[in-house]
């Protein structure tokens, strides 16, 4: 891994993470390390419950480690209250899911200009860069549709502009092709890379498929709570 921290977008140091079930306690993550360069795209790998999901939502400031420090465009986040949190994601990360998590009455113009809006950007600028973005899409011509009547790839290609609508540093993606069927999910994860490269973002994407993974910068594997290089 990169031991230049001082230029890395997102540092992860000694992350711990236990879970409790029960009278048992489930440890998680391990002292996970990881540094991610601007412009390096790092597929994030393991079986279901290896804490995925769990490192993600660390990363993005969603939910805190027991142990560590997170540290994002060189600004230590462990500690920080819920506003300094909500400004760090609004500003510097992006997120897309496995399902779009549209809001079902706005149309797709609307979903990427709500972000844009909430960060106070005028609304004639947010509909602009939400349009400059449907034509990167390839979706000009559903600019004015509503959720419903957009196909599965259509919907989370949206997902991806709204995450991008503040051009974040930092993109997590939690295995954001995993709800299509194999054709749409090699268009849509074709869409991420290319504008995730082109944005010259840091991105971390848990995913199931090795033929994905391996487009990737490079790959890292979760395994019995430590992140290690490569695949298995």
């Amino acid at each position: 891994m990169s031991s230049d921290m001082s230029s890395a977008v997102l540092n992860l140091s000694k992350i711990g993470r236990t879970f409790s079930q029960g009278k048992s306690k489930l440890e998680v993550l391990r002292g996970v390390d990881l540094n991610l360069q601007a412009g390096e795209i790092v597929a994030l790998v393991g079986p279901s419950g290896a804490g995925k999901s769990t490192l993600l939502q660390i990363a993005g400031l969603l939910e805190n480690p027991d142990a560590g420090d997170v540290t994002i465009c060189n600004e230590i986040c462990t500690g920080m209250n819920d506003d300094g949190r909500t400004q760090q994601r609004r500003h510097n990360i992006g997120f897309v899911y496995q399902y779009h998590h549209l809001l079902p009455e706005f149309t797709a113009t609307e979903n990427i200009a709500i972000p844009q809006i909430i960060a106070g950007i005028s609304k004639s600028e947010a509909r602009g860069r939400a349009l400059e973005l449907l034509e990167w899409l390839g979706l000009s011509e559903r600019a004015a549709h509503r959720p419903a009547r957009l196909s599965g790839g259509e919907q989370q290609r949206v997902a991806i502009g709204r995450a991008l609508a503040n051009a974040p540093k930092l993109l997590l993606a939690d295995e954001p092709t995993g709800n299509l069927d194999p054709h749409t999910a090699d268009e849509v994860f074709n869409v991420l890379l290319k504008l995730a490269r082109g944005a010259g973002l840091a991105a971390l994407i848990a995913t199931h498929n090795p033929a994905l993974a391996d487009r990737m910068d490079r790959i890292v594997r979760l395994e019995d709570g430590h992140l290690v290089e490569g695949l298995a």
